[in-house]
């Protein structure tokens, strides 16, 4: 069987080997032992299989020996082929742990309450039409962290005054929750919300942390500009149970700072 092969020496894990093909032909990646047993006519194993498109991209899954083994078995005509090594992408970029963020730690961001008032680690303010998707799976999420939650469905009752169970849940909370989306805007009680959470995150008392949902950039800026580059999490990229954790992390970093 005629092949071309390529010895592409030893190669680290992660490298990207880049093959042009002048047609559609079988391009195989393996390490020494399994190109001696393709060599051979024996089974073997490989990266890669029948390429139509050029050029084609293959990973070292491991560190190690790497051969390029490339055929036109079960196919007409031949082709030309050249290979290239590329480096390894980049690690992805990240979010900073809301924990290292300096403006989220404050130098004593506990309530100060007497001694039979309820203290809050987490207010969460929202529309009620986020509370399938989203709210009651991170309240919950929240609470299996070990955190006391204001959420309505936790600590209202039948018979409840709202404004003053909601002005008390601001007063006594650490962090206020905010779950922006396109409902959330057009709620009078999450707004009333939102004004408590923000007077008492401009007096330090408390702590704003956004979480988008189903928005974008440009929606939250026409209803809030200032909150655009407030430190925020997103739905679209982190699940509530990444973003309970965070929180807990967050506040926990917060006590021993105190």
């Amino acid at each position: 069987m005629q092949f071309i092969h390529n010895d592409l020496g030893q190669r680290s894990r992660g490298e990207i080997v880049e093959v042009t093909l002048t047609s559609g032909a079988n391009v195989r990646l393996m390490n020494s032992t399994n190109f001696s047993n393709y060599k051979n006519g024996r089974r073997h194993q490989f990266i890669g299989g029948l390429a139509k498109k050029s050029p084609l991209r293959l990973a070292i899954p491991n560190s190690g020996h790497w051969h390029l083994a490339i055929d036109m078995q079960g196919l007409r005509g031949s082709t030309r082929a050249s290979a290239r090594i590329l480096p390894a992408p980049l690690p992805a970029i990240q979010d900073a742990p809301l924990s290292s963020v300096p403006s989220l730690v404050r130098s004593d961001s506990s309530p100060q309450l007497s001694k039979d008032d309820q203290i809050y680690d987490v207010f969460i303010s929202h529309a009620s039409e986020d509370k399938n998707d989203v709210v009651r799976p991170l309240a919950e999420s929240l609470a299996e962290q070990g955190l006391t939650v204001w959420y309505d469905e936790f600590v209202l009752r039948i018979g409840d005054s709202l404004r003053q169970k909601i002005d008390h849940g601001l007063a006594h909370s650490r962090v206020g929750l905010v779950v922006l989306s396109s409902s959330f805007f057009d709620k009078g009680w999450p707004n009333y919300e939102l004004d408590g959470i923000v007077s008492r995150t401009v007096s330090g008392e408390q702590i704003l942390l956004p979480i988008w949902h189903d928005i974008t950039k440009q929606e939250l800026l026409e209803y809030s500009p200032s909150l655009v580059d407030k430190v925020a999490r997103s739905t679209a990229t982190h699940t509530v149970g990444e973003i309970a954790l965070e929180i807990a992390e967050l506040l926990a970093a917060d006590t021993v700072r105190h």
